[in-house]
């Protein structure tokens, strides 16, 4: 991966998948946290389900033209972002 990406240069991605990916990088970064940074086989689907909440929260809160990045709540709640 090159710094590039790492900083934010969205390599050609749309910005709602450039969305969808920090969204999922998100996720999984906490999903990596909260199990001593190894995700067990056993662990797949719940680890799926999580990443699969964040990415509807994104898709409802991300809006074209909006360059900004999506903030998407972390509580775990499932609702619908206002």
């Amino acid at each position: 991966m090159s710094d590039a990406y790492v900083v934010g240069d969205p390599d050609g991605l749309s910005p709602l998948l450039v969305a969808l990916r920090d969204t999922i990088a998100r996720e999984l970064h906490a999903q990596l946290a909260l199990r001593g940074e190894r995700i067990e086989l056993a662990d797949l689907p719940e680890v799926s389900y999580q990443v699969t909440v964040q990415v509807e929260r994104a898709l409802h809160a991300w809006r074209p033209g909006d360059d900004s990045t999506v903030k998407v709540r972390s509580d775990r709640v499932r609702r619908p972002i206002d």
